[in-house]
């Protein structure tokens, strides 16, 4: 939280700046009404002392802003020239005080006791209170693990949960990379502060840059208003970049900057808006592979990769499949009314057998239908509705050059979506990007022609 004085005088301005700076205090200063109310906008304040007689927007525009925009900031003027008719007008306007220039160092002391360190106390008493009353009102999803793997991923999560480094959280699709990263958030300094995610992989790049980084009003076509990107909403608190290796390569130079100058450009700023934000970022692909490929930023790389930490998938903890399974059982039973009290033998027996693509959120959808469609209070294997699959014969698989096989799975996954990019790519469990670029090395082949052309016909 900072203090903002607006003042065209410089000597008073410095005056009052050495004094609450002297006293510990954040202060933004500027000696421009039209500034001083950009610092309203941008960041969070815990009182405001202008000059009525400001340049552009004067104190009395100021104060209306503040008032108009349902903001609690306490706002205190002051004017060289003053009267008791002035004094009246800002007091009636909202004003927390009206004081005549040049203001005693003494008087700035007391505005500092008197709505800065009392107000944080009364903050602090209510947030006290707050946590006793409702310390169980947002109870945090456990991470259910008997796995020794697991319980030391846990305790480096742990570890680095405190620090401001940036961790990166690799693993396959659902085995949990988002509810490690809240995890961390809950274990931090920040846990009072939002977290906030966006999926990277889900946003085109034109909607991406403005999702990530906001607008200004009047940016482009369509931006009414102003809107603050995902860094300034998590401003104080995490930010999780889910699958950045998604992010188009010209966008990670912008995130780039954000992370290492910890301030964010707005499409259609005019000058940078400072953040306070910790990324934690995921990825279900290899990114040496990428950046090695050009297609994602080796800086950008180890930037990210300060703390790494890396989710098994299910297929490995077989011990935990049971646990998980019940906690499941429990978390359906109460959400659907239902009374299912476990599972049969053969029904364990498969489910540990199974392969488990998914990874944890395959497990809980499966569970979840069972506990809906089971008729009794025992899940059995009919329930499941998983199909045992059967061993490969590799040893009567013809041998395939490597290439050859990964062009065939491409057309037969883009014959399956009758040519849905989009579609294909996830059934080949790569993202589009990848896709597109394996079809452009196949663009001017005859492979590519025949794959096109089988589509076509």
């Amino acid at each position: 939280m900072s203090i903002l004085v607006a003042d065209t005088e410089l000597s008073h301005l410095e005056k009052i700046y050495d004094v609450l700076k002297k006293l510990g205090m954040s202060v933004v200063i500027t000696d421009n009404g039209d500034r001083a109310a950009q610092y309203v906008l941008d960041r969070q304040l815990s009182l405001i002392i202008a000059d009525v007689n400001l340049p552009g927007r004067d104190g009395f525009e100021l104060l209306e802003q503040v008032k108009k925009s349902g903001s609690s900031i306490p706002v205190v003027l002051m004017s060289e020239n003053g009267g008791v008719g002035k004094a009246v007008s800002a007091i009636k306007r909202g004003a927390a005080d009206f004081l005549i220039k040049p203001i005693d160092r003494e008087i700035v002391k007391e505005l500092v006791r008197a709505f800065v360190i009392s107000s944080e106390k009364d903050e602090k008493k209510e947030a006290v209170d707050l946590g006793e009353s409702h310390k169980d009102s947002k109870v945090e999803r456990p991470i259910i693990t008997s796995d020794p793997r697991m319980k030391h991923l846990l305790n480096m999560a742990e570890r680095v949960a405190p620090s401001p480094a940036t961790v990166l959280i690799r693993g396959e699709s659902g085995t949990g990379k988002e509810l490690l990263a809240r995890y961390i958030h809950a274990r931090s300094s920040r846990r009072k502060r939002p977290f906030i995610a966006i999926n990277c992989a889900a946003l085109p790049e034109s909607l991406l840059e403005s999702e990530l980084f906001g607008y200004e009003k009047g940016a482009f076509t369509g931006a009414g208003n102003r809107r603050l990107g995902k860094f300034e909403l998590a401003n104080g608190g995490t930010l999780l970049l889910d699958e950045i290796s998604e992010i188009p390569v010209n966008l990670q130079a912008k995130l780039l900057r954000v992370l290492q100058e910890n301030e964010v450009d707005r499409i259609g700023g005019s000058y940078p808006v400072p953040v306070d934000v910790r990324v934690i970022a995921t990825t279900n692909v290899d990114l040496e592979a990428a950046v090695e490929k050009g297609e994602f930023r080796e800086d950008l790389y180890y930037r990210i990769n300060v703390i790494s930490l890396e989710l098994p998938p299910l297929r490995t903890r077989k011990g935990d499949i049971e646990l998980l399974c019940n906690y499941f059982i429990d978390k359906f039973n109460k959400i659907n009314g239902t009374f299912v009290k476990g599972i049969s033998q053969d029904a364990k027996d498969l489910l540990v057998e199974y392969e488990w693509g998914g990874n944890v959120r395959e497990l809980e959808n499966v569970m979840h239908r069972a506990v809906l469609l089971c008729p009794t209070d025992v899940i059995t294997p009919e329930v499941l509705q998983l199909r045992k699959k059967k061993a490969r014969k590799e040893k009567h698989m013809p041998l395939v050059p490597l290439k050859e096989m990964e062009k065939m799975l491409i057309e037969k996954a883009l014959e399956e979506t009758s040519g849905n990019r989009t579609r294909a790519a996830k059934v080949l469990g790569i993202s589009v990007r990848t896709l597109r670029n394996k079809l452009n090395e196949y663009r001017k082949s005859a492979e590519y022609k025949e794959i096109m052309g089988n589509l076509e016909d």
